[in-house]
């Protein structure tokens, strides 16, 4: 991919190349749900069955929503805050959305940094060796290995770090400062600087891992169940619910509806169509989820653990066979590194967007941006983290729920599908599919046809709209 030369537009500072440009775009849909939750998802719905039809709902809903929200920003060469004010029809009143959008990142950003924050802490506990104590434990006189004693003794050490608000607050401070440093550098030599380097490691990464689980003995039962196809499951699961979570995972996993991808778009230049840049953001992030299944599914049953173990299967499962395997020291931290970079390169993104749509909200610098975003985001992840421990009576969706689980619910049911539904509504009706469909297609690479049109107007938002409904529904009935 050959750099686009373009440094900046007017004011507004862009990116210096269209590799950094996919490789931030794709950071900031590649998280925790392609190497967390696609995996187990894939062991309870079917597994090779599944993938198909996640593929599928990919190129019918994720990707669309992805050029729309890319097609916004670049149009508009603004955040979410001036991007409808732009190129909204005189005298409509679309851009009054945009103060409600504006609390999204912000929300998703209230426990994501708490989430990632974990994960460094799994980096530092398995570098140093913090785990070699409980395998020497589970060992017998034999020399056998007590897989029961290894989990116990993991999620001891879980709720241990659960428990203390202190090493959480410190962890999740840590990934904000971290990524607000960043972000204080620019665009091109803070945000693109950084996150292109750490988008190449963790695709090596992956990569060696993968290579790594394949050649565990055993491993060929955990191909065989994540490649073949499995009947029997998706008839015990029903073909609904298959076929919704699929849809679901395709729409999540690309971070759409929130104005992150937006911003992104207005730091490009009209050289490549959005359909092309579009469909490899989709196409990185599929690769990710589904190496990280090559990943997981051989080495869960290599050690006999279930793969379909649900959220636990991170920060339970694959921590117990990492403590119990030879080299699962190196194995577990190159691991947990990966998963690091993979939801820390999703923080910077997001946090850029935040810092940018402060800036122009406010016409404030960058440099204030930084800092009063610093304190704001530092605050609001607070009740996340005391969710778990002082605050671990509040339960506001129920019995058992916790304050992650109902801000959770705020961004995955209400910000993102309401979001994405937005965009695709405004780009009907308030700017007009012809300027949408233009923007899209402008530049060299794949064109949507012509015929694309009805299936934007009279299909797509139907879509959006039964995720939305349907995850309600799932919410409150289970």
């Amino acid at each position: 991919m050959r750099s686009t030369n373009v440094v900046s537009q007017g004011a507004r500072e862009l990116l210096s190349s269209r590799l950094g440009f996919i490789l931030i775009a794709a950071g900031c849909a590649i998280g925790l749900g392609n190497v967390w939750r696609f995996p187990y998802i894939t062991g309870q719905n079917g597994g090779a069955i599944f993938v198909g039809i996640y593929v599928l709902c990919l190129l019918a809903l994720g990707i669309p929503c992805v050029m729309v929200e890319l097609a916004l920003g670049r149009a508009s060469q603004s955040s979410i805050t001036r991007a409808f004010d732009k190129i909204e029809n005189k005298g409509s009143k679309w851009h009054l959305a945009k103060y409600p959008m504006m609390i999204g990142p912000y929300v998703l950003m209230s426990y994501y940094t708490v989430l990632t924050g974990w994960l460094l802490y799994y980096v530092i506990a398995l570098a140093s060796g913090d785990f070699v104590e409980i395998s020497q434990k589970a060992t017998s006189n034999g020399g056998q290995i007590s897989l029961d004693v290894i989990r116990e003794g993991v999620t001891q050490k879980f709720l241990a770090l659960l428990g203390n608000p202190a090493i959480m607050a410190s962890l999740t401070i840590m990934v904000i400062t971290g990524a607000i440093l960043i972000c204080a550098r620019g665009v091109q030599k803070g945000v693109e600087f950084i996150t292109k380097p750490l988008m190449l490691i963790l695709l090596f990464l992956l990569t060696a891992l993968a290579i790594y689980s394949v050649t565990l003995d055993g491993a060929s039962e955990g191909i065989k169940y994540y490649l073949s196809p499995n009947l029997s499951k998706i008839e015990e699961v029903g073909w609904i619910k298959v076929i919704y979570e699929a849809l679901n995972q395709a729409f999540f996993t690309l971070s759409v509806g929130q104005g992150s991808l937006l911003i992104f778009g207005s730091y490009i230049n009209k050289q490549k169509t959005l359909a092309t840049e579009s469909i490899i953001i989709g196409s990185l992030d599929t690769f990710v989820a589904l190496m990280a299944g090559l990943i997981i599914f051989p080495v869960c049953f290599s050690f006999g653990i279930n793969p379909e173990s649900g959220p636990a299967l991170l920060f339970e499962s694959m921590l117990s066979v990492f403590t119990a395997m030879e080299y699962g020291q190196i194995a577990g931290t190159i691991f947990f590194i990966f998963m690091f970079f993979a939801a820390f390169t999703t923080v910077i993104a997001v946090i850029e967007s935040i810092i940018a749509l402060t800036i122009e909200q406010f016409n404030t610098t960058r440099r204030f941006a930084v800092f009063i975003n610093f304190i704001i985001i530092s605050l609001i992840s607070m009740p996340c983290v005391l969710g778990f421990n002082l605050w671990s009576h509040i339960t506001p969706l129920g019995e058992g729920s916790t304050i992650l689980d109902f801000e959770d619910f705020i961004v995955s049911n209400n910000i993102l599908p309401f979001g994405a539904l937005y965009f695709v509504l405004f780009c009907i009706f308030g700017w007009g599919y012809k300027n949408c469909f233009a923007e899209i297609n402008e530049g060299s690479g794949i064109k949507l046809p012509r015929f694309y049109k009805y299936y934007f107007i009279f299909v797509l938002p139907v879509i959006i709209g039964i995720i939305l409904i349907y995850g309600y529904i799932a919410k409150f009935t289970s």
